[in-house]
């Protein structure tokens, strides 16, 4: 593997370590992307209300507290002290259109890495799917009883399950005690 190959996976996985699920969506905070284009985050946040109406309810949201607290209690080791306003939260429309503002080289950039960051896993999950669903209509036309089919059919949707569960992305919330 290249170095610049290796670079931009490491970039890649930064980036990843940064997308949240919140409310349903994947997303980044503020933060992040503003440690990532290299401005405050209290810059970014101005010309995001310098520009609000090309941010609507599905491009960002700001958390609520109860989301915000218990994303911090989740990620212990992070220092997210000393805010006095609670997070924006910038879906992936959301951060491609953060390149209009932010009018730099670093932004444009980083929001290329982003946005195909996101991409990949869309398409992750996309092929996870249609994989299932084949596998799903080659059962349905195999009508051998065979004990071996069978086995196979369950060894390939373990693994198929397996695959999906390793990196999932990172969910806030509380989580019941089991009994």
């Amino acid at each position: 593997m290249k170095k610049n190959e290796l670079a931009a996976l490491v970039i890649e996985r930064k980036i990843l370590n940064r997308i949240y699920i919140i409310r349903g969506q994947k997303v980044m905070l503020d933060e992040d992307l503003a440690e990532m284009y290299k401005v405050e985050t209290k810059r970014l946040n101005e010309q995001v209300k310098r520009n609000r109406s090309r941010f609507p309810k599905d491009f960002m949201f700001t958390l609520k507290s109860k989301e915000y607290e218990s994303l911090k209690a989740e990620f212990n080791t992070i220092n997210w002290g000393g805010r006095r306003n609670l997070p924006n939260a910038f879906t992936e429309q959301g951060v491609a259109m953060l390149s209009s503002i932010l009018n730099s080289d670093i932004a444009i950039e980083v929001n290329i890495r982003i946005i195909r960051v996101f991409t990949k896993l869309r398409e992750h999950a996309l092929t996870h799917n249609e994989i299932l669903v084949q596998l799903s209509k080659l059962e349905k036309e195999v009508k051998v009883n065979s004990k071996e089919i069978e086995n196979i059919f369950v060894v390939l949707k373990e693994l198929i399950e397996k695959q999906k569960s390793p990196s999932p992305p990172r969910k806030i919330g509380f989580r019941k005690d089991k009994a």
